[in-house]
């Protein structure tokens, strides 16, 4: 029983290898095979790990509504550009004195 290793070293070297509480995936539903991105079109089902099990979240239509949700992203995704900043006229040495 000398052999036994501590338990606050292995608690410790056990939590690197460990899953993260609260992290969320997207798995198809309705076909058999992982390969999410030869299915773009079928729906998704967002799971959440609990420390012990996979939990159903949330639900998506297709692939790209899985990441915008995933990743945070509002809206449907398209990145609207800003506009530019006003310019600010100068006082350069080029310009004459009024």
């Amino acid at each position: 029983m000398d052999d036994e290793e501590p338990l606050e070293p292995w608690a410790k070297r056990r939590a690197g290898r460990l899953r993260p509480v609260g992290l969320v995936k997207a798995v198809v539903l309705g076909h058999e095979d992982r390969s999410s991105h030869l299915h773009p079109d079928l729906p998704r089902v967002l799971l959440r790990w609990d420390g012990y099990q996979w939990l159903p979240e949330q639900y998506a239509d297709n692939f790209a509504a899985a990441q915008r949700l995933l990743h945070g992203i509002p809206g449907d995704g398209v990145v609207q550009a800003a506009p530019p900043p006003p310019r600010k006229k100068s006082a350069g040495r080029h310009r004459r004195p009024a």
